[in-house]
Protein backbone atom coordinates (compact mmCIF):
# COMPACT_ATOMS: atom_id res chain seq x y z
CA UNK A 1 0.00 0.00 0.00
CA UNK A 2 1.57 3.45 -1.22
CA UNK A 3 0.64 6.43 0.69
CA UNK A 4 1.60 9.49 -0.76
CA UNK A 5 2.16 13.38 0.80
CA UNK A 6 2.46 15.71 -2.16
CA UNK A 7 2.83 19.23 -0.50
CA UNK A 8 3.80 22.58 -2.20
CA UNK A 9 4.62 23.86 0.67
CA UNK A 10 6.04 20.68 3.18
CA UNK A 11 5.32 19.57 6.26
CA UNK A 12 7.54 20.62 9.12
CA UNK A 13 10.22 17.90 9.64
CA UNK A 14 8.41 16.94 13.06
CA UNK A 15 5.75 16.03 11.25
CA UNK A 16 6.95 13.75 8.55
CA UNK A 17 8.33 11.97 10.74
CA UNK A 18 5.58 11.10 12.60
CA UNK A 19 3.52 10.67 9.41
CA UNK A 20 6.19 8.27 8.48
CA UNK A 21 6.07 6.37 11.83
CA UNK A 22 2.23 5.93 11.60
CA UNK A 23 2.41 5.00 8.01
CA UNK A 24 5.31 2.36 8.12
CA UNK A 25 3.67 0.88 11.51
CA UNK A 26 1.12 -0.31 9.60
CA UNK A 27 2.81 -1.87 7.27
CA UNK A 28 2.50 0.54 4.52
CA UNK A 29 4.78 2.55 2.25
CA UNK A 30 5.23 6.42 2.95
CA UNK A 31 6.32 8.64 -0.42
CA UNK A 32 7.19 12.21 -0.72
CA UNK A 33 6.85 14.68 -3.59
CA UNK A 34 7.81 18.01 -1.63
CA UNK A 35 8.15 21.72 -3.59
CA UNK A 36 6.57 20.80 -6.84
CA UNK A 37 6.14 23.42 -9.29
CA UNK A 38 3.89 22.00 -11.53
CA UNK A 39 1.13 19.60 -12.05
CA UNK A 40 2.39 17.33 -13.61
CA UNK A 41 4.90 16.29 -11.13
CA UNK A 42 1.92 15.22 -9.25
CA UNK A 43 0.10 13.60 -11.93
CA UNK A 44 2.88 11.50 -12.74
CA UNK A 45 3.55 10.59 -8.57
CA UNK A 46 0.01 9.51 -7.84
CA UNK A 47 -0.21 7.45 -10.28
CA UNK A 48 0.11 3.94 -8.42
CA UNK A 49 -0.92 6.01 -5.14
CA UNK A 50 -3.52 4.23 -2.63
CA UNK A 51 -4.03 7.31 -0.86
CA UNK A 52 -2.59 10.78 -1.03
CA UNK A 53 -2.59 13.66 1.92
CA UNK A 54 -2.42 17.06 0.89
CA UNK A 55 -2.25 20.14 2.45
CA UNK A 56 -3.94 23.34 -0.08
CA UNK A 57 -2.62 21.91 -3.22
CA UNK A 58 -5.28 21.11 -5.59
CA UNK A 59 -6.86 17.79 -6.15
CA UNK A 60 -8.06 18.31 -9.62
CA UNK A 61 -10.00 15.88 -11.72
CA UNK A 62 -6.81 15.66 -13.87
CA UNK A 63 -5.22 14.58 -10.54
CA UNK A 64 -8.23 11.81 -9.85
CA UNK A 65 -8.09 10.66 -13.60
CA UNK A 66 -3.92 9.89 -13.01
CA UNK A 67 -4.65 8.45 -9.51
CA UNK A 68 -5.48 4.84 -10.80
CA UNK A 69 -5.41 3.52 -7.94
CA UNK A 70 -6.05 5.44 -5.12
CA UNK A 71 -8.77 4.85 -2.80
CA UNK A 72 -8.64 7.91 0.00
CA UNK A 73 -7.23 11.38 -0.31
CA UNK A 74 -7.44 13.69 3.03
CA UNK A 75 -6.69 17.45 2.89
CA UNK A 76 -4.62 17.67 6.16
CA UNK A 77 -6.90 20.76 7.38
CA UNK A 78 -10.28 21.72 8.01
CA UNK A 79 -10.97 23.62 4.39
CA UNK A 80 -11.44 20.91 1.68
CA UNK A 81 -12.33 23.15 -1.08
CA UNK A 82 -9.34 22.58 -2.85
CA UNK A 83 -10.10 18.88 -3.71
CA UNK A 84 -12.61 18.14 -6.42
CA UNK A 85 -15.15 16.25 -3.94
CA UNK A 86 -17.20 15.71 -7.45
CA UNK A 87 -14.35 14.04 -9.59
CA UNK A 88 -13.91 11.59 -6.19
CA UNK A 89 -16.94 10.68 -5.62
CA UNK A 90 -16.98 9.43 -9.32
CA UNK A 91 -14.27 7.67 -8.44
CA UNK A 92 -15.27 5.91 -5.53
CA UNK A 93 -12.75 7.57 -3.56
CA UNK A 94 -12.93 8.94 -0.08
CA UNK A 95 -12.08 13.07 0.37
CA UNK A 96 -11.30 13.70 4.18
CA UNK A 97 -10.51 16.60 6.30
CA UNK A 98 -8.98 16.75 9.40
CA UNK A 99 -11.33 18.73 11.37
CA UNK A 100 -9.86 20.84 14.48
CA UNK A 101 -6.19 20.16 13.93
CA UNK A 102 -5.45 23.63 12.82
CA UNK A 103 -8.37 25.74 15.01
CA UNK A 104 -6.68 26.84 18.05
CA UNK A 105 -4.04 28.53 15.57
CA UNK A 106 -6.71 30.22 13.44
CA UNK A 107 -8.89 31.51 16.82
CA UNK A 108 -5.05 33.20 18.33
CA UNK A 109 -4.72 34.64 14.90
CA UNK A 110 -8.18 36.46 14.73
CA UNK A 111 -7.53 37.62 18.55
CA UNK A 112 -3.84 39.16 17.32
CA UNK A 113 -5.74 40.43 14.43
CA UNK A 114 -7.79 42.28 16.46
CA UNK A 115 -5.42 43.48 18.81
CA UNK A 116 -3.42 44.71 16.18
CA UNK A 117 -6.24 46.48 14.39
CA UNK A 118 -6.96 48.59 17.75
CA UNK A 119 -3.99 49.81 18.17
CA UNK A 120 -3.41 51.44 15.22
CA UNK A 121 -1.52 48.58 13.06
CA UNK A 122 0.96 48.93 16.31
CA UNK A 123 1.70 52.52 14.53
CA UNK A 124 1.76 55.73 17.74
CA UNK A 125 -1.57 57.21 18.54
CA UNK A 126 -4.68 56.05 21.24
CA UNK A 127 -6.03 52.59 20.16
CA UNK A 128 -8.93 51.11 21.79
CA UNK A 129 -9.09 48.40 24.27
CA UNK A 130 -10.89 44.64 23.67
CA UNK A 131 -12.13 44.41 27.39
CA UNK A 132 -15.86 45.62 27.41
CA UNK A 133 -16.91 45.57 23.54
CA UNK A 134 -18.73 43.06 21.47
CA UNK A 135 -17.54 40.25 19.74
CA UNK A 136 -19.85 38.63 17.34
CA UNK A 137 -18.84 34.80 16.02
CA UNK A 138 -20.12 34.10 12.58
CA UNK A 139 -20.17 30.25 12.70
CA UNK A 140 -20.35 28.45 16.31
CA UNK A 141 -18.23 25.30 14.90
CA UNK A 142 -14.77 24.39 16.31
CA UNK A 143 -12.72 27.42 15.47
CA UNK A 144 -15.82 29.89 16.65
CA UNK A 145 -15.76 27.98 20.28
CA UNK A 146 -12.33 28.83 20.80
CA UNK A 147 -12.21 32.25 19.33
CA UNK A 148 -15.12 32.54 21.88
CA UNK A 149 -12.91 31.09 24.90
CA UNK A 150 -10.08 33.52 24.58
CA UNK A 151 -12.41 36.55 23.60
CA UNK A 152 -13.70 35.97 26.73
CA UNK A 153 -10.65 35.79 28.31
CA UNK A 154 -10.38 39.78 26.87
CA UNK A 155 -13.25 40.22 29.34
CA UNK A 156 -15.13 40.55 25.87
CA UNK A 157 -18.93 40.09 25.79
CA UNK A 158 -19.40 37.07 23.33
CA UNK A 159 -22.26 37.00 20.71
CA UNK A 160 -23.11 33.66 18.03
CA UNK A 161 -25.31 33.25 15.18
CA UNK A 162 -24.92 29.53 13.66
CA UNK A 163 -28.20 27.30 12.57
CA UNK A 164 -26.44 24.54 12.80
CA UNK A 165 -25.72 24.29 16.68
CA UNK A 166 -28.42 24.88 19.00
CA UNK A 167 -28.95 27.69 21.31
CA UNK A 168 -28.33 25.46 24.13
CA UNK A 169 -25.29 24.61 23.36
CA UNK A 170 -24.03 27.87 22.47
CA UNK A 171 -25.24 29.40 25.81
CA UNK A 172 -23.28 26.58 27.89
CA UNK A 173 -20.24 28.47 26.95
CA UNK A 174 -21.51 32.01 27.90
CA UNK A 175 -22.03 32.94 24.86
CA UNK A 176 -24.69 34.37 24.07
CA UNK A 177 -27.15 32.72 20.81
CA UNK A 178 -29.27 34.65 18.30
CA UNK A 179 -31.91 33.50 16.20
CA UNK A 180 -30.88 35.50 12.94
CA UNK A 181 -27.45 37.06 11.43
CA UNK A 182 -29.12 40.16 11.60
CA UNK A 183 -29.04 40.47 15.25
CA UNK A 184 -25.28 39.63 15.05
CA UNK A 185 -24.00 42.31 13.37
CA UNK A 186 -26.34 44.52 14.56
CA UNK A 187 -25.20 44.14 17.88
CA UNK A 188 -21.83 43.33 17.68
CA UNK A 189 -18.14 45.83 17.27
CA UNK A 190 -16.31 43.21 15.75
CA UNK A 191 -17.61 40.14 13.51
CA UNK A 192 -15.46 37.02 13.01
CA UNK A 193 -16.26 35.11 10.18
CA UNK A 194 -15.80 30.92 10.26
CA UNK A 195 -18.68 30.25 7.67
CA UNK A 196 -17.49 27.78 4.51
CA UNK A 197 -17.40 28.59 0.86
CA UNK A 198 -20.14 26.70 -0.71
CA UNK A 199 -23.07 28.18 -2.94
CA UNK A 200 -25.01 29.29 -0.07
CA UNK A 201 -22.41 31.33 1.33
CA UNK A 202 -20.27 32.87 -1.20
CA UNK A 203 -20.73 36.50 -1.57
CA UNK A 204 -23.19 36.14 1.50
CA UNK A 205 -21.21 38.98 3.25
CA UNK A 206 -22.77 41.87 1.51
CA UNK A 207 -23.29 45.58 1.56
CA UNK A 208 -26.49 45.22 3.58
CA UNK A 209 -25.45 43.13 6.08
CA UNK A 210 -22.20 44.90 6.75
CA UNK A 211 -23.72 48.06 6.88
CA UNK A 212 -25.84 47.04 9.67
CA UNK A 213 -22.48 47.07 11.86
CA UNK A 214 -22.21 49.63 14.59
CA UNK A 215 -20.29 52.59 14.08
CA UNK A 216 -16.59 51.87 14.80
CA UNK A 217 -17.38 48.27 13.56
CA UNK A 218 -14.42 45.64 12.64
CA UNK A 219 -14.88 42.59 10.29
CA UNK A 220 -12.18 39.73 10.96
CA UNK A 221 -12.15 37.22 7.88
CA UNK A 222 -9.74 34.34 8.64
CA UNK A 223 -12.54 31.90 7.01
CA UNK A 224 -12.46 32.07 2.75
CA UNK A 225 -12.14 35.10 0.58
CA UNK A 226 -15.22 34.06 -1.46
CA UNK A 227 -17.70 34.40 1.28
CA UNK A 228 -17.26 38.29 0.94
CA UNK A 229 -18.92 40.30 -1.39
CA UNK A 230 -15.61 42.62 -2.88
CA UNK A 231 -17.68 45.00 -4.45
CA UNK A 232 -20.01 45.71 -1.94
CA UNK A 233 -17.22 45.40 0.73
CA UNK A 234 -15.52 48.78 -1.03
CA UNK A 235 -18.46 50.47 -1.34
CA UNK A 236 -19.35 50.12 2.26
CA UNK A 237 -15.71 51.09 3.15
CA UNK A 238 -15.82 53.96 1.05
CA UNK A 239 -19.33 55.32 2.96
CA UNK A 240 -18.69 54.28 5.99
CA UNK A 241 -14.82 55.78 7.35
CA UNK A 242 -15.34 54.24 10.74
CA UNK A 243 -15.31 50.65 9.49
CA UNK A 244 -12.63 48.08 9.20
CA UNK A 245 -11.49 44.96 7.68
CA UNK A 246 -8.72 42.48 8.23
CA UNK A 247 -8.43 39.20 6.78
CA UNK A 248 -6.08 36.51 6.77
CA UNK A 249 -7.52 35.80 2.74
CA UNK A 250 -6.72 38.71 0.70
CA UNK A 251 -9.53 39.32 -1.46
CA UNK A 252 -8.60 39.73 -5.41
CA UNK A 253 -8.59 43.85 -4.80
CA UNK A 254 -6.74 43.92 -2.10
CA UNK A 255 -4.35 46.07 -3.95
CA UNK A 256 -6.64 48.74 -3.95
CA UNK A 257 -8.61 48.01 -0.71
CA UNK A 258 -4.90 48.73 0.74
CA UNK A 259 -4.50 52.05 -1.35
CA UNK A 260 -7.56 53.58 -0.98
CA UNK A 261 -8.22 52.67 2.98
CA UNK A 262 -4.68 51.69 4.33
CA UNK A 263 -5.50 52.89 8.25
CA UNK A 264 -8.52 50.57 7.72
CA UNK A 265 -7.51 47.49 6.12
CA UNK A 266 -5.13 45.05 6.84
CA UNK A 267 -4.21 41.54 5.18
CA UNK A 268 -1.90 39.19 6.23
CA UNK A 269 0.62 38.23 2.86
CA UNK A 270 -0.74 34.69 2.65
CA UNK A 271 -3.03 32.78 4.47
CA UNK A 272 -1.23 32.21 7.69
CA UNK A 273 -4.37 30.65 10.31
CA UNK A 274 -2.77 27.59 10.11
CA UNK A 275 0.69 28.35 10.09
CA UNK A 276 1.98 27.60 13.60
CA UNK A 277 4.71 24.00 14.09
CA UNK A 278 1.51 22.75 16.51
CA UNK A 279 -1.09 22.73 13.40
CA UNK A 280 1.19 21.82 11.13
CA UNK A 281 1.91 18.55 13.15
CA UNK A 282 -1.50 18.24 14.18
CA UNK A 283 -2.97 18.09 10.96
CA UNK A 284 -0.48 16.00 9.69
CA UNK A 285 -0.30 13.24 12.22
CA UNK A 286 -4.36 13.31 11.73
CA UNK A 287 -4.67 12.34 8.25
CA UNK A 288 -1.63 9.58 8.87
CA UNK A 289 -4.26 7.69 11.31
CA UNK A 290 -7.10 8.25 9.56
CA UNK A 291 -5.72 6.61 6.38
CA UNK A 292 -4.71 3.99 8.73
CA UNK A 293 -8.03 3.47 10.58
CA UNK A 294 -9.65 3.84 7.09
CA UNK A 295 -7.74 0.74 5.61
CA UNK A 296 -7.59 -1.31 8.67
CA UNK A 297 -11.18 -0.79 9.94
CA UNK A 298 -13.10 1.02 7.20
CA UNK A 299 -13.46 4.13 9.17
CA UNK A 300 -15.14 7.36 7.15
CA UNK A 301 -15.54 9.57 10.22
CA UNK A 302 -14.35 12.26 8.71
CA UNK A 303 -15.21 12.13 5.10
CA UNK A 304 -16.72 14.91 3.04
CA UNK A 305 -17.69 13.90 0.26
CA UNK A 306 -20.72 11.77 1.57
Amino acid sequence: MKILIATEKPFAKTAIDGIKKIIENAGYELCLLEKYTAETQLLSAVADADALIVRSDKVTKNVIDAAKNLKIVVRAGAGFDNLDLTACTEKNIVAMNTPGQNSNAVAELVLGLMVFMNRNKFNAGTGTELKGKRLGIHAYGNVGRLVARIAKGFEMEVWAFDPFVSKETIQADGVTAVDNIEDLYTNCNYVSLHIPANEKTKKSINYKLLSLMPKGGCLINTARKEVIDEDELTKLLDERIDMKYVTDVAPSNISELLQKFDTRVFATPKKIGAETAEANVNAGLAAANQIVNFFKNGDKTFQVNK
